[in-house]
């Protein structure tokens, strides 16, 4: 016999929050960012975010003969990592760049001196999480030398990120061996090549 709590019910996949959204710090800085979000002007907001592809990532599933597992291989050794990270405005994508390997403080304030500071105005609000790498000196001086603010987002919310979507979705395409759905302008910025390459540490 079913459950009440089950009838026309269907297994799906969960959609996971953190549980540190329910500390009372944290939910009420949401509320307060919630409640801010209204009033700015959106042509004004500038969401930004990365993600990352490796070369050991695979399709979490495959076909295989009823009642057998699905066998598949992926490097357990050394495998190779890119980075993109791209900023979000109403109109579109901004200033996005695909980097080779994993992004850091020194990677990211290069990003934003020369890639995302250049398309900014006064007035502009650059939105960001809450990342280590996102907090390094010279990155706040950089987009408020345009005339541009910086804020944070409270922490552990990224679905307050709209570009978060974008990502998700290269991301998603990306381990499952397919195209974005959406087209995401994806172009290099070689003049960050000497400030990127050369933070190998």
């Amino acid at each position: 016999m079913e459950d009440a709590g089950t009838v026309g019910a269907d297994a799906q996949k969960k959609s996971f929050q953190a549980t540190e959204q329910q500390r009372a710090d944290v939910a009420q800085a949401r509320h307060a960012w919630a409640a801010e979000l209204p009033r700015l002007e959106v042509r004004r907001v500038v969401f930004l975010d990365e993600t990352w592809a490796s070369t050991n990532m695979s399709p979490s599933r495959g076909r295989s003969p009823r009642g057998q597992r699905c066998p598949g291989q992926v490097p357990h050794g050394h495998w190779k990592t890119t980075t993109f990270v791209c900023a979000l405005r109403s109109e579109g994508l901004v200033a996005p760049l695909v980097l080779d390997g994993p992004i850091n403080g020194r990677a990211f304030r290069a990003w934003i001196e020369q890639a995302l500071a250049p398309t900014l105005g006064g007035g502009d609000i650059v939105v960001m999480d809450n990342l280590g790498s996102h907090k390094v000196a010279g990155v706040r001086e950089a987009i408020q030398a345009r005339g541009a603010e910086l804020r944070y987002l409270p922490p552990y919310s990224p679905d307050y990120n709209p570009d978060r979507a974008s990502v998700r979705e290269a991301e998603g395409a990306a381990a499952q061996g397919r195209r974005p759905h959406g087209r995401y302008p994806v172009v290099g910025h070689r003049h960050l090549a000497g400030a990127l390459f050369a933070r190998r540490m």
